[in-house]
C-alpha cells in the first residue's frame, strides 16, 4: 500500500475538515493508499506545514495562498455530491508524485 500525507482543511480546523478526513482516507484506502490525515484552520496551515511535507491539501474553506502544495477542492465529500471527482482529483496528484 501507498502512503500519503494530506492536510485537510475547514474554517475552524475541526468538524468539517474531520469529516472530509474519515471519508477521504477511507476512499484512499480502496484505491490502495494508506493516508495519514491532518485537520487545520486556513490560518493554522502554516504551522501545521513548518517541517512536514504534506502530499496535498483538502479544502473545504478556500485557501488563498500558495504555500506550494497542490490543493483540491474537497466539498464534495461533505455534500455526497462530486465526492468521485475529489477522490480522482486527489489521485491524479498522489500518483503524479509517487
Amino acid at each position: 500500500m501507498k502512503t500519503c500525507n494530506i492536510l485537510c482543511v475547514c474554517g475552524s480546523g475541526t468538524v468539517s475538515s474531520a469529516m472530509v478526513a474519515g471519508k477521504l482516507k477511507e476512499r484512499l484506502k480502496e484505491k490502495g493508499w494508506d493516508a495519514a490525515m491532518v485537520e487545520a484552520s486556513p490560518n493554522s496551515i502554516s504551522t501545521e506545514i513548518t517541517g512536514k511535507k504534506f502530499d496535498l491539501i483538502a479544502c473545504v474553506s478556500p485557501v488563498y495562498e500558495d504555500f506550494g502544495i497542490p490543493k483540491v477542492k474537497a466539498v464534495g465529500m461533505l455534500t455526497g455530491l462530486s465526492e468521485d471527482k475529489v477522490v480522482d482529483d486527489c489521485l491524479k496528484i498522489l500518483e503524479a508524485n509517487a
